[in-house]
């Protein structure tokens, strides 16, 4: 079965972006430095080896798409991608021979589709704090990674405010550091009923 994975970055301050943002800047003044850990070609190999699919919010794609192309956030993988939407884009705007599905049907549906796509390796959620934050709060992550940028924003897009789960254990699975970044992975805690 595959295990979902929320992945993001942020600052230090616990930013996903940074304040303002524009069309021309959409990750702020100095957003881009969330990234810089995308260099680690060897911590971007192991990722992509066992990624069965990716899910992503419509800002996350409508921002990015200019960078991934038809082939999508993991290039020449071409793991299949589910953009979370309320409408689909026309389709003269999305890549010939993309690998992208637009559902409009929710996360659940969105999750459903990839795990059914992934063939038991993972799904990654990935970007926005808003797709991200109703995943954690809908109970469907099974991990957590950040990549923790050293910046600090003081103001942008918060990633955990205004979720609202409770208490949440989580268990550190992994912690690799970088100039770049500080790479965390835990494992969610599900309560022993």
């Amino acid at each position: 079965m595959s295990r979902t994975v929320f992945d993001i970055s942020l600052s230090l301050d616990g930013f996903v972006t940074a304040a303002p943002q524009t069309a021309e800047e959409p990750l702020g003044p100095g957003g881009e430095q969330l990234h810089g850990w995308l260099v680690d070609r060897d911590y971007l190999e192991r990722a992509v080896t066992d990624l069965g699919a990716v899910v992503a919010g419509r800002t996350t794609y409508d921002h990015s798409i200019a960078g991934w192309g038809a082939d999508g956030p993991s290039g020449d993988a071409r793991r299949p991608v589910f953009v979370v939407t309320h409408e689909a884009p026309a389709p003269s705007s999305v890549p010939e021979g993309g690998v992208y599905t637009f559902v409009t049907g929710g996360i659940e549906s969105a999750l459903d589709q990839a795990r059914a796509a992934a063939g038991g390796r993972t799904v990654t959620v990935m970007g926005g704090a808003d797709l991200g934050r109703q995943c954690l709060a809908a109970g469907l992550v099974d991990e957590v990674s950040l990549h923790v940028a050293p910046v600090l924003f003081g103001r942008g897009t918060p990633m955990f405010a205004g979720l609202d789960v409770g208490h949440v254990d989580l268990e550190l699975l992994e912690a690799v550091g970088t100039p770049e970044t500080v790479h965390l992975r835990y494992r969610v805690v599900r309560p022993v009923h």
